[in-house]
């Protein structure tokens, strides 16, 4: 399986996705800068964190007219697995791969420390290596992580069970707890807490790598025949 881990001015958790990926998972992965406009040869498509643009006008929003991002929409409209981290997941937003918006955190602070997080939809290509209802433990580091959407939006995320992850305990504000969401047809996740920063437990929890174990073997099913 091959990744691309998008690279926008202003990234700086790219390197840990890589690495996430190169020596979490073992797998064939390469950085792509926002200049690209072909991402047909990458089976997945990673969206880090950090600060786009430098975060002005709003997180996410100069990133979201960057040349690749007309690429990742093509890739989700293909069914391809797309992950949008953090400021990854406000790209997501801002370029309408997923509903809703961010806002500032509701304390008005960068909020950085691990977070205890439920595991709502275990059903997911994203999900499928935890256990519906467990609590996971993923840092997050954030200063606008509060999720919102209106309510009509938030109706149609719990009918078709688009809300992946859940905080245990709100460090942000965020609605109805919510940590991490999909698009209707399930191949797009944006999460703000940060899964590759959790791949061993010598940096606290090993609890991200299940997600990246799990984008692997939802891929393996659908393209590996024995």
């Amino acid at each position: 399986m091959k990744f691309a881990v998008l690279v926008f001015p202003g990234s700086n958790c790219d390197v840990d996705m890589y690495h996430a990926i190169k020596d979490g998972l073992q797998e064939e992965v390469e950085y792509v800068w926002h200049h690209e406009t072909d991402l047909s040869s990458f089976d997945a498509i990673l969206l880090p964190g950090g600060f786009s643009y430098g975060d002005y006008l709003r997180a996410g929003a100069i990133a979201r007219f960057s040349p690749v991002m007309g690429e990742v929409v093509k890739a989700a409209e293909q069914g391809k697995l797309i992950l949008g981290v953090c400021n990854g997941f406000q790209v997501l937003l801002e370029a309408g791969l997923l509903p809703g918006a961010m806002r500032r955190n509701e304390s008005l602070k960068f909020r950085c420390f691990q977070t205890p997080l439920k595991v709502e939809n275990a059903q997911t290509p994203f999900t499928r290596d935890y256990t519906q209802g467990e609590t996971i433990s993923i840092p997050v580091a954030h200063g606008e992580g509060n999720y919102y959407c209106d309510e009509q939006t938030l109706k149609e995320l719990e009918a078709n069970n688009q809300i992946v992850f859940r905080y245990a305990e709100n460090p942000n504000g965020s609605l109805k707890d919510i940590a991490g969401i999909t698009n209707k047809a399930g191949n797009v996740l944006g999460m703000m807490p940060h899964p590759e920063r959790a791949m061993e437990e010598l940096l606290g929890s090993a609890d991200g790598k299940r997600l990246f174990t799990s984008i692997l073997a939802a891929w393996r099913e659908k393209h590996v025949t024995v």
